[in-house]
């Protein structure tokens, strides 16, 4: 699978995350992390959704930093995620 479809929601056996089912509420924003396997790491990534005048937004954040494990990686998506959202707020959708 290339490179861009992972990053655009592809998954495969092989790079697929259960990651998703940890979902987290942070300032009114749902957090779902989804690591990307990359090689023998895991990129860290997520999904950062919220409802903004009756409209259903979502955010896709990847970042270039890689961790060994895919907890690893899904905690530290949780963090980078909150701390996006600390900094941008809403301006994340627009």
């Amino acid at each position: 699978m290339s490179l861009l479809s992972r990053l655009f929601g592809g998954r495969t056996d092989d790079g697929a995350s259960d990651a998703s089912a940890k979902s987290e509420e942070y300032a009114g924003f749902t957090i779902v992390p989804e690591p990307i396997r990359d090689g023998g790491k895991w990129r860290i990534g997520a999904r950062i959704k919220k409802d903004v005048d009756g409209e259903a937004k979502e955010h896709l954040m990847i970042r270039a930093d890689t961790l060994d494990s895919e907890h690893a990686a899904s905690e530290a998506s949780l963090g980078k995620a909150r701390a996006l959202i600390d900094q941008q707020g809403e301006r994340l959708f627009g």
